[in-house]
């Protein structure tokens, strides 16, 4: 298993200096499956003081929980002292953590044992609780006690999920359990970390696995209308839970964008509903604009002409009008074909570089008051009224002929 050059090379210090240092987590386990890790979490047996000491450059990061963040050609590592956790009072975090230098009390703390693996610098794998047999069976399982994880962070009940979803594992049988006794828990999470881990699951490759937090007797906990998504309209359950599943497997095929994914997964909730919800879970704006434009017009048959597309393109950026076609292709089963021609209309518009923006009008306001319009509403009026036009007949966008429009229409 290859280490990057950066972590061997504070591994190495650590060493040299006396203390334990070793690759933990996420890191190791995206290594043992073939996957390019997104960062690299160290583990060591030296304080946080000494970190310190061994390495030029280096950010407190949150030096009560034993982390410092070593700098490398301006990137960050986080190295983190081996550490046994306290009482957890709030459902998430450690009232008081103690430091250890005994490197399984610090991996039998962590919360599934596909994450409780460390890596050393001479490639020895640290595996206390059979995470690599996990892995290999394609298994999300509790370290330990899958109701004392759960207690100690309840977050850890949607990692679970998330998990089973990104690396499409199934949930072992104990901790699956615990996941609807420990559910309660859930509402003591803040939204917006509630948010983050359903977030990840929809931009899974099995977004439809966001369902087991139904399943798992979850919803009533992640917020109040959480559970009518997935009981629908006079609460019939099963056939609403049905419906979402299959068309979340087909979102599988759309951009791991996430306005795209929320509006597959809310696109029965309709635009205001869904984006209160939205709101709840304080996504930014943005993606609650886009998220919203999208729950929209999916619904909404555009007619397979010219002047009906560019209407619609007018409607929403570039970006956002191919992937509601995206979304019309794939979800849409009834009929994915119109949803093409409606591609290939779209193509033509862009080649010919017909108006489908009010800045792409060939006048402006400025034109329009040299050639004696009055400044004011009425301007702003005029200007809406000729690019509807040049919506319509786009051979019309022309300096000249919509000058000469705009004086018939006074």
């Amino acid at each position: 298993m290859r280490i990057p050059k950066q972590v061997e090379w504070i591994l190495l210090q650590l060493e040299e200096h006396g203390y334990e240092g070793y690759a933990v987590g996420g890191c190791v386990r995206d290594t043992l499956l073939g996957r390019e890790p997104e960062d690299w979490d160290i583990t060591t047996s030296a304080r946080p003081e000494e970190v310190r000491q061994v390495f030029a450059r280096t950010i407190d990061t949150g030096l009560q929980h034993g982390t410092v963040t070593v700098m490398l050609d301006h990137t960050g590592y986080e190295v983190t002292t081996y550490r046994i956790d306290g009482e957890y009072e709030d459902g998430r975090h450690p009232k008081e953590v103690s430091f250890t230098r005994d490197l399984k009390e610090d991996l039998k703390r962590r919360d599934f044992t596909i994450n409780a693996m460390a890596l050393s610098l001479d490639g020895e794998l640290v595996d206390l609780f059979g995470g690599r047999e996990d892995l290999k069976a394609g298994v999300v399982r509790c370290v330990g006690e899958p109701a004392e994880r759960f207690s100690e962070d309840a977050l850890r009940l949607l990692r679970a999920i998330r998990f089973a979803a990104q690396l499409d594992f199934t949930i072992e049988e104990r901790t699956k359990r615990a996941l609807c006794e420990e559910a309660p828990r859930l509402s003591r999470v803040s939204r917006e970390r509630v948010q983050a881990e359903l977030t990840k699951t929809l931009l899974s490759a099995h977004p439809e696995r966001i369902c087991m937090v139904w399943q798992a007797g979850m919803a009533p906990y992640v917020s109040e209308s959480f559970s009518d998504i997935f009981t629908g309209a006079g609460g019939r359950e099963p056939e609403t839970v049905r419906r979402l599943e299959e068309r979340l497997r087909l979102a599988a095929a759309l951009p791991a964008v996430r306005a795209v994914r929320w509006a597959a997964f809310l696109l029965e909730m309709g635009e205001d509903r869904g984006g209160r919800m939205l709101k709840e879970f304080k996504l930014d704006n943005e993606t609650i604009r886009c998220a919203r434009v999208l729950i929209r017009w999916f619904p909404v048959r555009i007619a397979d002409d010219p002047r009906a597309v560019r209407q619609a393109m007018s409607a929403m950026d570039d970006g956002l009008f191919d992937c509601l076609l995206e979304m019309k292709e794939i979800l849409d089963g009834a009929d994915g074909g119109h949803a093409a021609r409606l591609k290939l209309l779209a193509e033509e518009i862009r080649g010919k570089g017909d108006c489908i923006r009010l800045k792409d009008l060939a006048v402006t306001g400025t034109d329009l008051i040299a050639a004696g319009a009055a400044p004011g509403p009425a301007l702003g009026q005029m200007l809406k009224e000729l690019f509807a036009h040049v919506l319509e007949y786009p051979e019309d966008n022309v300096k000249e002929i919509l000058l000469k429009a705009a004086s018939d229409r006074d």
